[in-house]
Formats: C-alpha cells, sequence, structure tokens
C-alpha cells in the first residue's frame, strides 16, 4: 500500500505525467472494451454499413471528448481563452500549445480503438459485405438473381447460420477477403500514425525550438498561477471562518460575562495570526470585489527587474552596460576665527 500511496502522490504532483498515465489506462481499456464488447452485425443491407461504421468510428469520438474531459487543464484552457484582456494579454500561442497537448493525449485511446477494430476485422466485414467482387471470388452466373437479391444473400455473410448462398460464393472465402482488406488498412494507420508521431517528436524542435520554450514555459506558469491562486484562496477562507467562528463565540464569551460575571478568557494567540492572513480583506463584498477584480483584470507580467549583469551576454540589446558607481568625493573646509 505505502508503494502505490507513493506513485500516487508523484502522480499528483507531476501533472503531466498524471496525464500521461490516465491516457495510458484509457488506452488500455478502450482494448479490453472492443474485446468484451459483443459484436452483432444484423445482416441486412441497409443496416451493415451504419453498423460497422458506427462502431468504427463512434466509440473513438466518445473515448476523444472523454480524453479532454478527464483533463484537469480543459477548464483552464477555457478560463485563459474566455477571460477578458486587461492588463495582461492572450498569447495564443500558448493556448494553442495547451490545446495541441491535451489533443495529443486524447487521440491516444481513439488510435488504439480504431486500430484494434480494423485488425480484428469484424467491422469491415459488416460494413462492406455487400461489396465482395462476386465475378472474381464467386460464380455470379449460378442463378438468375436479381441485384437487390443478390444484396440480401451477401449482407448474411458475417452470419454464418443463416448465410444461404454458398452456391453463389462462399462463406469463409468472402469473410477472408474482407478480413485481409481490412487488416491491411489496420496495419496502414498504425504506421501512418507511428510515422506522423515521429515527425512531429523530430522535426518540430528542429524549427520551432524557441517558440516551443516560450510556450511551454508559459503554460506551465499559467498552471501554477492557477493552482497558487486557489491555495491562497483556501488559506485565506480558512483563516476567515478562523477569525468569524472566533469572533462569535468571542460575542458568547461577552454575553456570558454580562450576565453572570463570569471572568473574560482571554482571546488565543493564533487569533491576530489569523488576522494578519486576511490581508485586510475582512468583509464579504470586498473579497468578492477581489475575485471579480483578479477575473477581469490580472496583474501585468511585469516584476521589478534587478540589476542586469553585465558579464554573460544576456542583458538586454540596446542598454548600455552599467557604469560601476563613482566614487564620491568629499571636501572638508576649515575655518579660523583668529
Amino acid at each position: 500500500m505505502d508503494k502505490f500511496r507513493m506513485i500516487f502522490q508523484f502522480l499528483q504532483s507531476n501533472q503531466e505525467s498524471f496525464m500521461n498515465g490516465i491516457c495510458g489506462i484509457m488506452a488500455l481499456a478502450s482494448a479490453q472494451m472492443y474485446s468484451a464488447f459483443d459484436f452483432n452485425c444484423p445482416c441486412l443491407p441497409h443496416y451493415n454499413l451504419a453498423y460497422g461504421l458506427g462502431i468504427l468510428l463512434v466509440p473513438p469520438f466518445i473515448l476523444f471528448l472523454l480524453g479532454f474531459v478527464l483533463n484537469n487543464n480543459i477548464s483552464m484552457l477555457a478560463e485563459e481563452w474566455r477571460r477578458p484582456q486587461g492588463q495582461r494579454g492572450k498569447d495564443r500561442a500558448v493556448l494553442r500549445y495547451m490545446f495541441c497537448s491535451m489533443a495529443q493525449r486524447a487521440m491516444i485511446a481513439p488510435v488504439v480503438w480504431v486500430s484494434v477494430t480494423l485488425l480484428d476485422g469484424k467491422c469491415i466485414t459488416c460494413a462492406f459485405c455487400t461489396s465482395v467482387p462476386v465475378e472474381t471470388l464467386g460464380n455470379a452466373s449460378h442463378s438468375g438473381l436479381s441485384q437487390r437479391e443478390m444484396k440480401w444473400v451477401l449482407a448474411r455473410i458475417p452470419c454464418k447460420e443463416i448465410y444461404n448462398g454458398q452456391e453463389l460464393i462462399a462463406n469463409e472465402v468472402a469473410i477472408r477477403y474482407l478480413r485481409c482488406i481490412s487488416q491491411a488498412l489496420g496495419w496502414c494507420f498504425v504506421l501512418l500514425m507511428t510515422t506522423l508521431v515521429f515527425l512531429v517528436r523530430s522535426l518540430r524542435p528542429c524549427f520551432t525550438q524557441a517558440a516551443f520554450l516560450k510556450s511551454r514555459y508559459w503554460s506551465h506558469y499559467i498552471d501554477i498561477e492557477r493552482k497558487l491562486f486557489d491555495e491562497t484562496c483556501a488559506e485565506h477562507a480558512r483563516s476567515f471562518a478562523k477569525v468569524c467562528i472566533q469572533q462569535f463565540f468571542e460575542g458568547m464569551s461577552t454575553d456570558l460575562v454580562a450576565v453572570h460575571c463570569h471572568p473574560p478568557r482571554k482571546a488565543p494567540a493564533d487569533a491576530w495570526e489569523a488576522t494578519e492572513k486576511l490581508l485586510g480583506i475582512t468583509d464579504q463584498g470586498t473579497m468578492n470585489m477581489a475575485l471579480k477584480s483578479w477575473h477581469r483584470c490580472k496583474p501585468p507580467l511585469h516584476l521589478h527587474p534587478p540589476a542586469l549583469p553585465s558579464g554573460n551576454g544576456w542583458a538586454v540589446k540596446g542598454q548600455p552596460p552599467p557604469h560601476p558607481p563613482v566614487p564620491r568625493r568629499e571636501t572638508a573646509a576649515y575655518y579660523s576665527w583668529v
């Protein structure tokens, strides 16, 4: 239990590792869901295509949205996108970086689902069984069947127990043909996704490394700033509640002294400490105004810079190097009254 607790605490402290773990769990869960899914093709001409493509495409879309829902940064992205301009500008590159990071993690489970589905072949077999080339694989001239009747017969290929077109085309031949096509598409899809990830991972730092570092830094800053703001609000609320409760009981104590003449008790020493943590915000209206001001007009990202060093090369261009202070001369004058 201690090992699991340490792992959970590490994942909580490291947001990126936590989200990678969640995406990995979702990918494994998607593969397990497909293996446990009871696939039942309707074996009807007008429903096979909708059912097969629905199983292939709808669950990945749900898993993609679920990947965004489980990501804690989606609310932070929406808040940063919709907040007023105020004194702090909004960098679209940072918002784009945050969205792309979330989208990349959310796409892991859908990619696994599509890959497993195509490699298994049941969906493609159900969806395109009416498109089997009977002229090549079977005997199209066996009986005088119309085009509509032939589609009704071919639609039953995924259902071996009710298939009655062995004279037209063998069931095993049609299933093997469609499954081969499905597996070829599956491996092509896996190759395409792997190549795309490789190109993104390897070529992006070669062209946009500076912009990438800037976007990653400020996305981390937004995340840390939000966490620290929540922690500060929680600490302020705790101090506010503590002082409010202490004032309530102090008022009750004062009433008891007035009625029963009990000696008043001294205020606890930590009451002053809790009052100092309120930072001068001691009523509900002021707190609401402060929170509204934080949302509407966040402070600018401009701190008071210290003196820039001149010997390591990162001083701002266009500024002359700071000169050493000139020693001040002191002059002493002596007056004689003689």
